[in-house]
């Protein structure tokens, strides 16, 4: 377990991973798409991932919860109609709405696919044809020694390949030394080589032997070692790794750069791995699962540099070029980066993608920017994902968290509590409200229902407890009937105050229901 340490409320003690940018977009009206039958309710995003969006995506707050329950859809049927159309398969991705478009070169096959729920288009090629190119291409990469060629990709809408070039030439002579059909090729002219995203200065992610800085990917497991995975250009083998505030921290155990651009770090017992993602506010993004998102569906990073930022998947299948060489099979986005945000965590509703390679382009004017698929690099490895385990996942609003506390003017450490949301909610009608929280270290927490009556002293809100939980069990549950009002649900330590040796407690997970 991490070191006990007085921080901010809100902050993190533990091996998380970091977060995301992207260009805004223009915002499309969105439906919801029928779910599945047994399928679990939309569920609210956490309030730093739905500012986000809204901020990135130009969405509004409807829209941004439409759409994720829209690509969760489309995540669970991909992969059924992939394997039921074969070599008919030419390519998938979600449109504006988060609706799955399906393409295939077999017209007969478009019932099926509109039966199942998602939109056929017919085209020429299959994905079997298109990635076939791709990979000639591939083999072509150590030909341009004059790297004019720096990315090369897949481009599943337009049933083509794209090769993006400093000028034309150098993109028709690349194309020709591959021998692949020039037909099924599309060349354009970009005017910046993208770049690694490392930095040789200070920050507060964590730091390889020499100085430079990166940024986790996502905690995982191999065996009973910890540890977490990140950029290959970040490390190699044997280089040790320091916390943000110069503690030990761990040792890189493989790594593969170029080619691909991935590793992971084995942590000594100091740090503990946390199944969640950094979104730089008041709570974490809790990880379920690695399920692969299709292109198009909204994708968030977390770096130490810039932080939370969102955009989209632009196409899977991507070669691009660094000075260090040619990385192959990683995921375009349109998503912002800067140095010292490699390795960061790219993450989608609450599926881990992969972890930030590099890209071109800054967080001001925005960019694009590749990761490497985080699935490739548990199985290179043999790793375990660290993902939560919670029995509280049915709730319409998510909440996961861990306690923090404060220096008291004697010196002990008070605990924060942690208020969801920070400013209320309110009910228009009567009603039932119910939570459930689990968690490692929920023994020690209750939850309580707190409702908002005016006021105090120099018109200070005050919040009266009107339901709460006990201590001493793991799994928690409440249900309240409550008239209208404004209320708050609120996590707390049983003890009043705790000394600077005691932790506080492992993260908690809280979902909430209640009415509108």
């Amino acid at each position: 377990m991490i070191p006990y340490r007085p921080s901010a409320a809100g902050a993190v003690l533990a091996i998380i991973a970091l977060a995301l940018t992207a260009t805004p977009a223009t915002a499309a009206p969105t439906r919801a798409v029928p779910r599945e039958v047994g399928q679990a309710a939309t569920v609210e995003p956490p309030p730093e991932v739905l500012d986000a969006m809204r901020r990135d995506l130009g969405l509004t707050r409807e829209q941004v919860i439409t759409r994720l329950g829209n690509e969760e859809q489309a995540r669970r049927l991909q992969p059924k109609l992939r394997t039921k159309l074969k070599d008919r398969y030419a390519g998938s991705w979600v449109n504006q709405e988060g609706t799955l478009v399906v393409a295939t070169t077999d017209a007969t096959a478009t019932t099926a696919v509109t039966a199942a729920g998602a939109q056929a288009k017919v085209v020429t090629r299959s994905l079997a044809t298109l990635t076939s190119i791709k990979s000639a291409l591939d083999t072509t990469a150590g030909k341009d020694t004059g790297r004019k060629v720096p990315v090369w990709f897949v481009d599943e809408r337009a049933n083509t390949v794209v090769v993006q070039a400093l000028d034309t030439a150098a993109g028709e002579a690349f194309v020709a030394a591959s021998g692949v059909d020039r037909a099924a090729v599309r060349i354009e002219t970009i005017t910046e080589r993208p770049v690694t995203f490392e930095n040789l200065r200070g920050g507060d992610a964590y730091y390889i032997s020499g100085g430079t800085r990166c940024s986790i990917g996502f905690p995982v497991t191999q065996g009973g070692t910890q540890g977490f995975v990140t950029a290959g250009h970040c490390g190699t083998p044997g280089l040790t790794t320091s916390g943000s505030g110069g503690q030990s921290q761990g040792t890189f155990q493989g790594s593969s750069f170029p080619g691909d651009d991935f590793s992971w770090v084995a942590v000594n017992s100091q740090w503990t791995a946390r199944p969640a993602v950094n979104p730089y506010g008041t709570e974490m993004v809790p990880v379920f699962g690695s399920a692969e998102a299709p292109v198009g569906s909204a994708v968030c990073r977390s770096g130490s540099t810039t932080h939370w930022h969102c955009g989209t998947i632009q196409e899977r299948n991507t070669s691009v070029t660094y000075s260090q060489g040619t990385i192959f099979q990683v995921v375009r986005t349109n998503v912002c980066a800067e140095p010292g945000d490699s390795g960061g965590s790219f993450i989608s509703g609450y599926q881990a993608q992969g972890v930030t390679s590099g890209g071109s382009g800054n967080c001001s004017a925005g960019g694009t920017t590749f990761f490497q698929p985080v699935n490739e690099i548990l199985t290179a490895y043999g790793l375990t994902l660290s993902t939560v385990n919670t029995q509280c996942a049915g709730h319409p609003n998510h909440h996961f968290n861990e306690l923090t506390a404060h220096q008291g003017s004697f010196g002990n450490y008070i605990p924060d509590p942690g208020i969801y949301p920070p400013n209320g909610f309110t009910s228009a009608g009567a009603g039932t409200h119910t939570a459930c929280m689990d968690g490692s270290g929920t023994a020690r927490m209750r939850l309580s229902l707190q409702k908002y009556t005016c006021c105090g002293p120099f018109g200070t809100p005050v919040w009266v407890e009107v339901a709460t939980t006990g201590t001493g069990t793991t799994l928690k549950s409440l249900a309240t009937s409550q008239p209208a009002g404004t209320y708050r649900w609120v996590v707390s330590v049983s003890d009043s105050i705790v000394v600077p040796t005691t932790p506080i407690g492992e993260y908690y997970f809280l979902g909430t229901t209640s009415p509108a």
